[in-house]
């Protein structure tokens, strides 16, 4: 096996995860999102010739996720509403018992999003891409993914502070350690 050929299946072994998690936001049913993780690898691999060496492979492996997933979703439009009790858990809780109170809060109030301001701000906060790379993913301008990383917060916050008065008790914190925990990993891609 070449050197290249090493550095690419080691890379994409790697991105499994973020695919995972990627797929799981998309989806919102475990067991698809897992099949779509693995048709994203299977296909990846079959067209590993086409990835460019020295560009972002999570980008590359982003859009082959969310072309496959669309690509099932127009097969399937007969297909109904899905099942907010079905919905992955893709969120790990600290040992702290309350957090976990806010964790499902935060998980209810992503599943309320549209999928295109959902995708985004996935894409952005915990996937680390760039606006430029959500943009090409998304086949949209780096100004629209900026508006519904934007609003996508906005309807976050919105959602999970809807009726009450006070921040003061500390009802911010999920959406404050969400926010916090995508700006340090994009930070971090930055880096």
């Amino acid at each position: 096996m070449s050197r290249t050929r090493d550095d690419f299946e080691a890379a994409l072994l790697e991105a499994v995860p973020f695919l995972r998690a990627f797929a799981r936001t998309l989806c919102q049913d475990p067991d698809q999102a897992e099949d779509l993780a693995q048709e994203t690898v299977v296909k990846a691999l079959s067209c590993r010739h086409q990835f460019q060496p020295g560009t972002n492979l999570r980008a590359w492996l982003s859009t082959i996720l969310r072309n496959r997933f669309y690509s099932g979703q127009r097969r399937l439009r007969w297909r109904g509403e899905y099942d907010p009790d079905a919905i992955e858990r893709t969120l790990v809780a600290p040992d702290d018992p309350s957090a976990v109170v806010e964790l499902e809060d935060v998980r209810r109030a992503l599943s309320m999003l549209p999928d295109f301001q959902r995708e985004a701000l996935i894409l952005v906060g915990a996937g680390g891409l760039s606006y430029d790379e959500v943009s090409q993913i998304a086949g949209c301008p780096i100004g629209t993914v900026k508006s519904r990383v934007r609003r996508a917060r906005d309807e976050l916050t919105s959602i999970i502070f809807e009726g009450r008065t006070s921040q003061e008790d500390g009802c911010d914190a999920p959406l404050a350690a969400i926010i916090e925990d995508f700006d340090r990993l994009r930070a971090g891609r930055a880096a």
